[in-house]
């Protein structure tokens, strides 16, 4: 059995995952750089793109392209041993097909299913609960997602503003997407801080937050419904629930829950295959 120990990178956990089918060996976990040693022998890899680009390819071969588009995006999922149950089910894609894909009865299935779910779900709300701010013509906002959707919400947001300048920062994963007009990337942030806004979007900001108040029904009041269509943990980041100075001051420090992600990609062509899709 061997711990594998990776850069965090969707290229990097393919060459474990790699190393493992070559030598028929049981993975007991994939440890990031600045996680803990573990009782276990430790295998550090290197990722080789190479390697990686030949297995992403062959998920599609091999399994389905579905399959491969299932795999690229739970390595986007929050969930808890995400490493393992991937390599599970690479190993048995090689070996039963797709069939793997549609047993939904199957427990690891269930779980990258239920994470895939939420993960998307996640978007799904950022989408629209995601607050821009005007600052000397860049459009700049932040999140603090549970899964890294920030791959994910670049190609929306780049599409929706294709003449505008972006910049949305993940405090979660410590990484930035960057928008100049269509072309885009995605790189790694470790300290963000969005800077004095100027007297025009101060009114904006204000202006907004004037309509929400003034829109809501006092007798109608209801807060827990509002928490089902907007649940809480997206307010700190949204304008109309922070002032000015809230908006303007130091990041706060990042959840114990978090793994930041070490050698982020510059863009989604992790493999030569958009693989955040």
């Amino acid at each position: 059995m061997n711990v594998y120990r990776y850069d965090g990178t969707f290229a990097g956990f393919l060459t474990c995952v790699w190393d493992a089918l070559e030598s028929r060996a049981e993975p007991t976990a994939f440890l990031l750089p600045a996680d803990s040693p573990t009782l276990w022998e430790e295998r550090a890899m290197e990722a080789d793109r190479a390697r990686a680009r030949r297995l992403y390819t062959a998920l599609a071969r091999r399994v389905s392209p579905a399959f491969q588009v299932l795999i690229a995006r739970g390595f986007l999922t929050c969930l808890p041993e995400k490493e393992l149950a991937l390599f599970t089910l690479i190993r048995r894609g090689f070996q039963e097909g797709d069939r793997v894909r549609l047993d939904l009865s199957d427990p690891v299935m269930a779980r990258v299913n239920l994470a895939l779910t939420k993960m998307w779900t996640e978007w799904d709300h950022l989408k629209g609960f995601i607050r821009f701010s005007d600052l000397d013509g860049v459009l700049v906002g932040e999140i603090e997602p549970k899964n890294r959707v920030l791959p994910l919400l670049a190609s929306h947001f780049a599409a929706r503003y294709p003449c505008e300048r972006l910049v949305l920062y993940d405090r979660t994963h410590r990484e930035a997407f960057v928008s100049d007009r269509g072309q885009w990337k995605l790189l790694p942030a470790e300290d963000f801080r969005m800077g004095p806004a100027g007297t025009q979007e101060r009114a904006f900001r204000a202006m907004w937050r004037k309509y929400y108040k003034t829109i809501a029904i006092e007798g109608r009041l209801n807060p827990k419904c509002q928490s089902t269509h907007l649940p809480k943990r997206y307010r700190h980041v949204m304008t109309e629930f922070l002032t000015d100075e809230q908006l303007e001051q130091e990041l706060p420090e990042q959840s114990a829950q978090a793994r930041p992600l070490e050698g982020a990609p510059s863009s989604l062509k992790q493999l030569d295959g958009d693989v955040g899709r």
